[in-house]
C-alpha cells in the first residue's frame, strides 16, 4: 500500500507536487503503532504560515519528506486502519495534526479514553499540542459540518482565545481599542469576536474586496481599508495585533500612532512580505506571540482541565455564528488539493469559504 503525499519545495512554496510513498505492512509497524487513513483536513492561510516558519519552529520535522521538500501540517481527521496498540481499535476516528497525505503512521503513547500522543522520535522537538490526537468516534460535535468547523477553526480559535486572554491579563497594555490586520482571516475574526465581547472597540484592517464580508461579521466596530490606515485618529492608546506580517503596514501604523502604540504583537505571516531586518519603530517594540508559551503559563495557573473548560465555553459561544460566517467547500483528489493550495498561497480563496480537502479521490 502507498501513501499519496502532497509536497512543496521549502524555499519556493509555489513549487509543489504529489508523490507516492510506500507504507509499512502490518508486520513491519512498530509496537503500539497505528496506520491511519487521513480522511479529510482543513486548509487555511494559517497552514501557509506553518510553511513559512516551518524551519524556525521545526514544523517540517513532523512529517518527513525528500531532501529540500516539506509536507505542510494540517488539522483534520483520520481513521485507524491498523492498530498494534491494545487500547485502540481499527475503525476509530482521530482528530489532530496530520500531513497533507492520505496516510500517517502514529506511534501511539500516553493513550487515554480521550486521546493519545504520537511518540515518534522525530516529532518531539515541537510543542506537545502538535503531537496530540483526540479520540472522537461517536462524538457528534466532531461529525459532519460541526467537525468541518472544528478542523477549520478550532486550532485558529485557540490562538484567538490565547491572544485575547494574554491581552486581557495585561489589561490590554492600557489600550482603549485594538486594531487587527487581515481582519477577514479566521484567527482575526475569532479574536475580534472575543475582544468585542469585552466591550473594547475593535478596528479591522482589510482589503477593499473584503470590506463587505468583514463588516457583515458584526464583531468589528469599524472596518478600514489598508490605504486608509493613516486616517484613523491617533490620539488614543492602541494595541495592534498583526495577522499579516506585512512590514510596510506595521511601520506605517507605528509611525502614525507613535507613542500611542502601546502593544504590537505579531501572530501570523500570511502576507509573506516581512523583512528580516526591520527599523526601530516608534511606540511599543513589535513582539512575537507564541501560543504554547501562554498555554504552559495558564496550564500551571488554572490547573488540570482549566484551559479546556474556559476554551470550551468560548467555543460554544462562537459556534452558532459559524454557519452565517462560513460556507464549507469540500474538494477531493490531488488536482483539487493542488489548486486549493495555490489559491490559498496567492490569497484567492474568498474569506467566506472554508476549504475541507482530501487527497483521496
Amino acid at each position: 500500500m502507498n501513501s499519496t503525499d502532497f509536497i512543496v519545495i521549502r524555499n519556493d512554496l509555489q513549487q509543489c507536487k504529489v508523490i507516492e510513498t510506500p507504507l509499512p505492512d502490518e508486520a513491519a509497524l512498530p509496537a503500539d503503532a497505528l496506520l491511519v487513513k487521513v480522511t479529510r483536513f482543513a486548509f487555511t492561510a494559517n497552514n501557509i504560515t506553518y510553511a513559512v516558519i516551518g524551519e524556525q519552529l521545526k514544523y517540517w520535522q513532523l512529517f518527513p519528506a525528500p531532501e529540500g521538500y516539506g509536507i505542510i501540517p494540517v488539522w483534520g481527521f483520520g481513521e485507524v486502519l491498523v492498530s498494534k496498540h491494545p487500547m485502540i481499535a481499527a475503525g476509530e476516528m482521530l482528530f489532530g495534526y496530520f500531513p497533507m497525505a492520505t496516510h500517517l503512521v502514529i506511534e501511539a503513547t500516553d493513550v487515554s479514553k480521550r486521546g493519545l500522543r504520537d511518540g515518534a522520535a522525530h516529532r518531539q522537538e515541537v510543542s506537545p499540542v502538535y503531537n496530540a490526537y483526540a479520540r472522537v468516534s461517536g462524538d457528534p460535535t466532531y461529525a459532519g459540518q460541526q467537525g468541518d468547523f472544528r478542523a477549520l477553526l478550532l486550532p485558529l480559535f485557540m490562538l484567538s482565545f490565547l491572544v485575547d486572554d494574554f491581552l486581557a491579563e495585561n489589561a490590554f497594555y492600557g489600550a482603549r481599542r485594538v486594531i487587527l490586520s487581515s481582519a477577514s482571516s479566521k484567527t482575526a475574526f475569532g479574536l475580534a469576536h472575543l475582544v468585542h465581547k469585552r466591550g473594547i472597540p475593535v478596528i479591522g484592517l482589510t482589503s477593499r474586496g473584503n470590506v463587505d464580508f468583514v463588516s457583515s461579521l458584526g464583531c468589528y466596530d469599524e472596518v478600514v481599508t489598508y490605504d486608509q490606515v493613516t486616517a484613523i485618529p491617533s490620539a488614543e492608546p492602541t494595541a495592534y495585533v498583526d495577522m499579516a506580517g506585512n512590514s510596510a503596514l506595521r511601520e506605517a501604523l507605528h509611525r502614525h500612532f507613535g507613542a500611542q502604540m502601546v502593544y504590537s504583537g505579531r501572530v501570523g505571516l500570511t502576507h509573506r512580505a516581512s523583512e528580516p531586518e526591520e527599523p526601530t519603530l516608534p511606540g511599543a517594540k513589535p513582539v512575537w506571540f507564541f501560543a504554547p508559551d501562554q498555554i504552559r503559563k495558564r496550564a500551571k495557573e488554572w490547573g488540570p482541565g482549566g484551559i479546556d473548560q474556559r476554551f470550551g465555553a468560548a467555543w460554544a459561544e462562537l459556534v452558532p455564528h459559524l454557519p452565517n460566517w462560513l460556507d464549507v467547500v469540500e474538494l477531493r483528489g490531488p488536482a483539487a488539493v493542488r489548486e486549493a493550495y495555490l489559491d490559498t498561497l496567492q490569497g484567492r480563496v474568498p474569506p467566506d469559504q472554508g476549504l475541507i480537502l482530501s487527497l483521496a479521490e
